[in-house]
């Protein structure tokens, strides 16, 4: 450690705290991506969502003609019937942003007619404050459905986040001295 000095230190521990807060993501990765697919990427929301790490803390961001549409937060049998009636949430501003306050799936539809039967819909699975404590590591593939039992770690990688917040315990102190 003889090149680095207290200040370094301090730093490295700031950035990766912060690393740790809540993004603002815009849905779709676009502005124009709440709207109906065509109909040879019916699914292309979902499989963005796929393509995507969420954590609580994540705020996802809508942007759409406020006029002609809406977000409608619905249960998982609401998404899957398209059924707009009794929304859990319900947002028509045209800049929706909904916090991502808890891991597992969130379920959101259009709020215009029609719109939901010719795809347009979103699941997203936030990710459990567990796959949090992995830096470094490149976490397990979201699934849709949370409906299967849970399934062991296939890697020693468990004990790596555990090794790590002894490391960055012990620099702290050393930090601090």
């Amino acid at each position: 450690m003889a090149g680095f000095s207290r200040a370094s230190l301090v730093l490295v521990l700031l950035c990766l705290v912060s690393s740790s807060e809540g993004r603002e993501i815009l849905v779709g990765g676009k502005t124009d991506a709440w709207e109906i697919p065509n109909p040879s990427q019916s699914d292309s929301l979902n499989q963005w969502s796929e393509n995507s790490r969420f954590r609580i803390g994540d705020t996802l961001v809508w942007k759409y003609n406020s006029t002609q549409d809406s977000v409608l937060q619905v249960s998982k049998k609401d998404y899957v019937t398209c059924n707009t009636s009794s929304p859990i949430e319900e947002y028509k501003d045209g800049n929706t942003k909904v916090n991502l306050n808890h891991s597992g799936p969130y379920y959101f539809i259009s709020g215009a007619q029609g719109h939901c039967q010719k795809g347009q819909k979103l699941i997203v699975v936030v990710l459990s404050s567990n796959h949090n404590r992995h830096f470094g590591m490149a976490p397990a593939p979201s699934p849709v459905e949370f409906d299967g039992p849970a399934v062991a770690p296939t890697s020693g990688s468990a004990g790596f986040g555990g090794g790590l917040a002894v490391v960055f315990g012990v620099l702290a102190g050393w930090v601090l001295m």
